[in-house]
């Protein structure tokens, strides 16, 4: 039984049938989930993961980027990195992964309210009277886990300080300026206590194409907890959201005080790309750092387990990783299931407890203005290398 649906649930079925386990996956939510997300840096486990998932294509998932770099506020390159990474979208891994699993596995609109432990496995309710059972319990519901919320009531998301502010941008759109600067690598501008980036991520029905491209931005903002960030999290109708707004809900009014801030503290090549943006949105950034991920017969994974800030990029490749070490672990030892997991929790702990604090010490950096006051390469090249892999061990 796996709680969740999204990226780190559909790897949870994939992976577990292929291991030899009957599942079933339920998803909060009744809507399409395909819709959420933007740019995602992979990393090598990614892509062993979707292979082992039986979820990789044939033809390239993404688009390689070569070079990274960081500009001054005149946008003239100050720092240069070689440094190959393939970049793609969160809502084609989705739409692969969901492909890859048969529709009759999966079920939208089961909001899980508590479940039991036995013996016999686990048993949980859902809000809309459905019970269902198993020998084990995936708890792959993300940020605001209701498993985690019933194990470790104390476990709360921590909100960091600031917000992501991110977007997409036809690559068609941008001047011949912009495109010569940005388009083809990874950039940065850092103005004091804040952060923008971008890269580019393929365009409509994932095309490659130069000309067809999108272009990607992630603006790491200040925002203070108790007046700015509840207003930034009302929609166009007035209600409140907890952490995030998704593009079509931001209010006319906060867009229109994006660009113009945009426009004051940003090189003309990001300004610019911020202004042509359709319809950015917004994510407050919140940390979760679970002490634990087994509980008798269920499992903690992904977002569910550690909330990292996204500074390393390894929110997607950490989740297919535990998905990974849970599926090995429980066939290399199919007979004994509590010793599988007690293996699983062991070296899957560990690496989300590295994550958490690598992506923590790069926000600090960030908020403490450190690294637009130093300018010593030793900062830039910590920062230039954000989003580069976590080593496992």
């Amino acid at each position: 039984m796996i709680v969740g649906g999204s990226i780190a649930g559909l790897f949870a079925a994939l992976m577990l049938r292929r291991a030899g386990w009957e599942v079933e996956v339920f998803e909060r939510s009744s809507a399409e989930l395909a819709a959420r997300g933007a740019g995602i840096v992979t990393h090598p486990e990614l892509i062993q993961a979707l292979e082992a998932a039986g979820a990789l294509p044939a033809e390239p998932i993404g688009l390689e980027v070569v070079e990274r770099m960081i500009i001054d506020r005149a946008g003239v390159p100050i720092r240069r990195l070689p440094q190959r990474q393939l970049v793609t979208s969160w809502a084609y891994l989705y739409e692969l992964l969901r492909k890859a699993l048969p529709a009759r596995y999966y079920r939208s609109g089961y909001a899980l309210v508590d479940f039991e432990q036995s013996a016999a496995g686990v048993s949980a309710r859902f809000a809309n009277g459905t019970r269902a059972s198993g020998d084990l319990m995936v708890a792959a519901d993300g940020t605001n886990s209701t498993v985690r919320g019933l194990l470790l009531p104390e476990v709360k998301p921590t909100y960091a300080g600031y917000v992501a502010w991110r977007g997409l941008v036809p690559e068609s759109e941008l001047s011949a300026d912009t495109h010569r600067l940005l388009a083809d690598r990874f950039a940065f501008y850092l103005p004091p206590g804040e952060q923008i980036l971008g890269y580019p991520v393929a365009g409509p029905d994932n095309s490659l194409l130069a000309g067809s491209r999108h272009y990607n931005f992630v603006w790491y903002r200040p925002v203070d907890a108790h007046h700015q960030l509840p207003a930034l999290l009302t929609d166009r109708d007035g209600l409140r959201h907890q952490m995030s707004l998704p593009p079509d809900a931001v209010r006319a009014e906060a867009l229109l005080e994006l660009r113009r801030e945009a426009d004051r503290l940003l090189p003309m090549a990001f300004a610019e790309v911020v202004r042509l943006a359709r319809q950015p949105f917004i994510q407050a950034i919140y940390e979760v750092e679970s002490s634990r991920l087994v509980f008798g017969r269920v499992v903690l994974v992904g977002d569910a387990a550690f909330l990292a800030r996204p500074h390393v990029g390894m929110g997607v490749t950490k989740a297919a990783g535990d998905l990974s070490a849970l599926a090995g672990a429980l066939d290399h030892d199919p007979d004994r299931i509590d010793h599988a997991l007690a293996d699983f929790q062991q070296r899957r702990l560990a690496f989300g407890q590295r994550v958490f604090e690598r992506s923590r010490y790069l926000g600090e950096l960030m908020q403490t203005g450190t690294i637009a006051a130093g300018r010593r390469d030793s900062t830039l090249e910590q920062v230039i290398s954000l989003t580069a892999a976590v080593p496992a061990s």
